[in-house]
């Protein structure tokens, strides 16, 4: 059995991120679901969980197949080590009906709605590396401003769950009160953190009533034009 792809420790790698155009079986080893037919959120949560497992996946093949795709992906020197959807607000059925994620203005804003990093990969910036290339996505394409809905760290809600009643891309995220500070699991904090984006120029715009792994979930802009 080969082994599982792991961040480099013998030299210092190269990240690079990518559209998702034409990268879809990377994309799939990220998100995918191994097993024929195996249920799976395939980044679909956001955008259209009517569809069934086999659907699913055949829907991100041919956003995959054109401009300006479903996201970006990280690389480790050539191994793909994450996964971050982005894509302008209208193209995600759920947000456009969300009753705890608010429009801020009549523009079209894209999202950076979902980070997914490889466990070997974890805990080495892959992360930042994903939003930076969302950002530089988004701007490509005309974006005049990004994005994301992450959670506060320093909050505590009794609410648990998501936005989507489920953690995408890889099951329901954790029930109960979350207590203030610390980490938030893999499942939970697939949004990203208020931390990640303020550091990446992002500001705070408004509270929301979402939640995920029982912290709150807030709005954050970063303007493009």
């Amino acid at each position: 059995m080969a082994s599982r792809p792991r961040y480099p420790t013998d030299h210092e790698p190269e990240l690079t991120v990518h559209s998702a155009v034409h990268r879809f079986d990377d994309f799939a080893e990220v998100v995918g679901v191994k097993k024929p037919g195996g249920g799976g959120c395939w980044c679909m949560s956001y955008r259209d969980a009517r569809l069934s497992n086999t659907q699913r996946p055949e829907y991100m093949r041919a956003e995959c197949a054109t401009e300006p795709g479903p996201g970006v992906l990280a690389y480790v020197d050539d191994e793909v080590a994450g996964w971050c959807s982005v894509a302008p607000r209208s193209s995600y059925r759920r947000l456009m009906n969300s009753r705890t994620i608010p429009f801020v203005d009549e523009r079209d804003a894209w999202v950076a709605v979902c980070f997914v990093v490889r466990a070997g990969f974890r805990g080495h910036g892959v992360m930042h590396t994903l939003l930076d290339g969302a950002i530089a996505h988004a701007a490509a394409h005309g974006a005049e401003v990004i994005e994301g809905y992450p959670v506060d760290l320093d909050s505590t809600s009794a609410a648990g769950g998501s936005e989507n009643a489920g953690g995408a891309d890889g099951g329901a995220a954790g029930a109960g009160a979350a207590p203030a500070g610390g980490r938030v699991d893999v499942i939970s904090g697939y949004v990203g953190t208020v931390r990640l984006f303020e550091q990446h120029g992002f500001q705070r715009v408004a509270e929301t009533t979402a939640h995920s792994g029982g912290r709150t979930r807030w709005i954050l802009r970063r303007e493009l034009g």
